[in-house]
């Protein structure tokens, strides 16, 4: 039997506040254990948290990003659950009146658009952490992320396979990191995400029952995490047995899930509106204000990068891909009009560079300036564009100025005609049989001369103006 995977996935954002979401803590990764607390978020009794405004306005930027409808209520409730990093006993979220809803986001995948529709997004509170003991059966707690705001982002179970699932959610950390919201780093944590998924005989509509995965910190161990479980839930059907509703972890190492607890529902976690917040409203100017100070959102921005600067879809793709990628490929332009010779030395030389020392656009040490420096040099004949491939390289590594590496190493082209005339009769003199092969219609013989004129000039020699020598010389 052919059965099609039915998958929803819900991402969880931390956003990058300077405070938590209820206190005046700071909001910061890699502190030392237990240095960014208070009796707020540590849940001592009698405190009362406040609602940090700046978390809603991150919220609903994210729901104007994503289509989604802004009701004019919502309400904070308690999750209640217990574990050893949740000091209150319960998580402030949002249950039954979250504060965005009903949205969607297309994604690409094999060249397919698909329209992922957007159940949801609500604000809350992260719990602490767990860091266990390899060497002795036990577990520390660090409460230095309690407290962190969170978006939680419940996509519709419109997914249909691992790869649909790992674009959606490279969507997803594209759209937040553009609004600036979240850094959406998943190795740290600041963006993970849950798999419900099912299977159903394809063709029909009702739904199987679901597993629910947990424990997968980078995109490709989603995908891979949904492979299995495809594969596994797969064999227990086809044998007859029936999938169980259950929270499942990713093993990476292993490359399997494994059963965790059985699947909580709604009502296991209790939800009551909290009684110390107050509903949050939010006024049409409210709205209106955050929307104003929206940036160029991606989709948007490829599309004018295509119709602006005349590039093919796929360039415009990929200089989009960061907000960081397409400003610098913007200045540049500015700096060096001509947008397809800088898009090709972005996507291949500049990011073929930044791939060898897993590195990024921002703390790359080549400038948009560099760049087009670099690009006005090997236009005007100054280098050739192989030296270019070599001074970007320089450039990369030590951040000097082309120019100046032109200079101090004495790069530039070989231009003068007199020189290099006496250093074509030179090479047609050394070579006799393949200047006759060459006028005896040969033609192809021509590289192999240019070569040996590049060869004495040590690579300096301007080709175009030796190959127009050349062709003089032999044509007399």
């Amino acid at each position: 039997m052919d059965f099609e995977a039915v998958i929803g996935l819900e991402v969880h954002v931390q956003l990058k506040t300077e405070s938590k979401i209820f206190c005046s803590c700071v909001n910061r990764f890699g502190s030392s254990p237990n240095t960014q607390t208070c009796p707020v978020c540590l849940g001592m009794p009698g405190v009362l948290p406040v609602l940090n405004r700046k978390v809603v306005e991150y919220a609903l930027k994210m729901g104007m990003a994503t289509n989604c409808e802004i009701p004019r209520f919502s309400q904070l409730a308690r999750k209640h659950y217990f574990y050893p990093d949740l000091p209150k006993g319960y998580q402030i979220s949002q249950y039954e009146l979250p504060l965005v809803e009903h949205g969607w986001v297309d994604i690409e995948v094999e060249g397919n658009t698909r329209r992922i529709g957007i159940t949801r997004i609500h604000i809350e509170d992260d719990a602490g952490k767990l860091i266990h003991d390899e060497s002795r059966p036990v577990s520390y707690v660090d409460l230095n992320r309690t407290g962190t705001p969170l978006i939680e982002i419940v996509s519709e179970p419109d997914i249909r396979t691992p790869e649909e699932a790992a674009a959606y959610i490279r969507k997803i950390r594209q759209l937040v990191r553009y609004l600036g919201i979240s850094d959406g780093n998943m190795e740290e944590g600041s963006l993970r995400c849950d798999a419900n998924i099912s299977l159903r005989p394809r063709g029909t509509e009702k739904f199987g029952t679901k597993a629910e995965l947990k424990n997968m910190n980078s995109f490709r161990n989603v995908q891979k995490a949904l492979e299995y479980e495809i594969r596994r839930q797969t064999a227990l059907l086809l044998d007859g047995q029936e999938i169980v509703q259950e929270t499942r972890l990713w093993d990476a190492g292993k490359g399997v899930t494994h059963s965790m607890r059985g699947k909580e529902e709604a009502h296991d976690y209790r939800y009551f509106p909290d009684p110390d917040l107050l509903p949050v409203e939010i006024s049409d100017q409210w709205k209106e204000d955050i929307r104003q100070g929206l940036p160029e959102l991606p989709d948007e921005k490829r599309k004018r990068f295509s119709a602006q600067y005349n590039l093919p879809d796929y360039d415009a793709g990929i200089l989009t891909v960061s907000r960081e990628t397409a400003d610098f490929f913007e200045e540049c332009v500015r700096l060096f009009n001509n947008p397809k010779t800088v898009s090709n030395w972005i996507m291949t030389e500049l990011m073929k560079l930044l791939k060898q020392v897993d590195g990024t656009i921002e703390d790359c040490r080549v400038t948009p300036a560099y760049l087009a420096t670099l690009l006005e040099l090997v236009d005007k004949g100054t280098i050739s564009a192989q030296m270019g491939k070599d001074v970007l390289k320089d450039c990369f590594e030590s951040g000097s100025d082309p120019s100046v590496i032109v200079r101090e190493k004495g790069l530039a082209q070989v231009s003068d005609e007199s020189e290099l005339e006496a250093v074509v009769a030179r090479v047609m003199e050394a070579n006799p049989r393949e200047v006759e092969l060459y006028r005896g219609g040969k033609k192809k013989v021509l590289s192999f001369l240019i070569g040996q004129v590049m060869r004495e000039t040590r690579g300096k020699a301007n080709p175009k103006k030796v190959n127009e020598i050349f062709r003089k010389a032999l044509e007399d």
